[in-house]
């Protein structure tokens, strides 16, 4: 899965360094877990994370 920012007014000058969702994504996949996302064109994105139980 590949994520990058969408919104181009908001900018590492503005804040952030788009790592966010990659450094989560690792954590996800460090555990054995998924991370999936579901997104409407110009309104929302939902992010999932499943982690499996011991």
């Amino acid at each position: 899965m590949l994520f990058y920012r969408v919104d181009t007014a908001r900018s590492r000058q503005t804040g952030g360094f788009d790592l966010g969702l990659a450094i989560a994504q690792q954590i996800v996949q460090a555990h054995r877990g998924q991370m999936t996302a579901k997104s409407l064109f110009g309104q929302s994105s939902t992010f999932q994370i499943e982690l499996p139980l011991k």
